[in-house]
């Protein structure tokens, strides 16, 4: 059995923020994921409506559109919001077992 993309519950809370202070008609999350051609991962993330091809997951109240195209690629992977030391500012970021530059993180913040 193939495992789904999730959401931790402060990258919600930050997309429920975000979702909060645009148009309310916006509608889902939708992540997106390309490999390029070192075998890496690039990500995108934006605000959109549902497609009929589309994985629909829903998580901390936060629904999630990911395409047919990026759905493997996201298998397995989890995204965070964390506060960077350097700055104290927030940011997304996805721990993807797929990517070949994966490192696996402290097990005790998951």
């Amino acid at each position: 059995m193939q495992k789904s993309f999730r959401i931790t519950e402060d990258a919600a809370e930050q997309i429920l923020q975000s979702m909060s202070q645009t148009d309310p008609t916006t509608g889902s999350l939708r992540i997106a994921a390309k490999r390029r051609p070192d075998g890496s991962i690039d990500y995108a993330m934006g605000f959109d409506e549902a497609d009929e091809t589309d994985t629909v997951l829903e998580q901390y109240s936060v629904e999630v559109l990911i395409g047919v195209t990026s759905l493997d690629l996201l298998a397995g992977a989890l995204l965070d919001c964390v506060r960077l030391e350097t700055n104290g500012a927030k940011e997304f970021i996805f721990l993807n077992p797929n990517d070949p530059q994966f490192v696996p993180p402290d097990e005790k913040r998951l």
